[in-house]
């Protein structure tokens, strides 16, 4: 009995750790992150295109996945991994366009999904988060 109680302690402590915390290293990581990314996409789409906000393949523009991206940094991360990469149990996000549609995504984010709870982003926070969620391929 005494084995099974260890056990189950050290197993939550690890589950805690790993999803748990880290709001400091989430706010350093991110500020550099999403001004590399965003910083990198205008650059791009100036260049092709010639206007000042252009378009993703799926007709997103780059000012909602930029909006998306930081609603991602904010909220996504410290279950799903700094670089969306997954972490334990939870599923990665870094090719998630590629197996979902962004209408799938956002029904991912208001209802939830396996150990996700529903709502965690609301509003015009999800519908960002699923458009720039859909471009990632």
């Amino acid at each position: 009995m005494k084995k099974a109680w260890l056990a189950l302690v050290f197993g939550s402590a690890i589950f805690l750790a790993a999803c748990g915390g880290g709001d400091e290293a989430t706010n350093n990581g991110t500020d550099t992150e999403q001004t590399n990314p965003t910083d990198e996409d205008t650059t791009n789409d100036n260049a092709t295109d010639g206007t000042e906000q252009g378009t993703t393949d799926d007709g997103t523009t780059d000012q909602a996945a930029a909006d998306g991206q930081a609603v991602v940094q904010k909220n996504c991360i410290s279950c799903h991994g700094q670089n969306l990469e997954g972490m334990g149990s939870f599923p990665a996000l870094n090719n998630v366009g590629s197996r979902l549609s962004e209408e799938e995504i956002l029904n991912v984010i208001q209802n939830g999904q396996g150990g996700m709870p529903p709502n965690i982003v609301q509003g015009d926070e999800a519908q960002a988060a699923a458009a720039y969620l859909s471009t990632l391929k």
